[in-house]
């Protein structure tokens, strides 16, 4: 599991804790479609809430992935701004980085 933590404090939500959800929305689906031809007025509000908490969780995570869209983009942004403006230091810090990787790769 990642363990990272994303700029606004949050843990970035994992493609494996995605797919949890949605396999719970369409579980919980598959659900309401079984005991939809019962009368029972407390299923019938059962079943209502249910159907709000799928909108609520399906709009909530087109949010979630618009949010990380977002935030991935404006840091790319930064960074691309940051190269033009300081295109040595980008190379000088590039270089580093590289001689870090290559250092630690070449002890293992």
């Amino acid at each position: 599991m990642d363990t990272t933590v994303a700029a606004n404090g949050h843990q970035p939500e994992t493609t494996s804790q995605r797919q949890e959800v949605s396999d719970l929305i369409s579980d919980m689906q598959d659900l309401l479609g079984r005991v939809g031809h019962l009368a029972d007025p407390e299923i019938n509000l059962l079943r209502t809430r249910i159907e709000h908490g799928i909108a609520v969780a399906k709009q909530t995570l087109a949010d979630g992935s618009s949010r990380v869209q977002r935030t991935a983009r404006q840091a790319l942004n930064a960074g691309d701004g940051y190269v033009r403006d300081q295109p040595w230091q980008a190379v000088g810090i590039a270089a580093a980085v590289g001689l870090a990787v290559g250092i630690l790769v070449a002890r293992r």
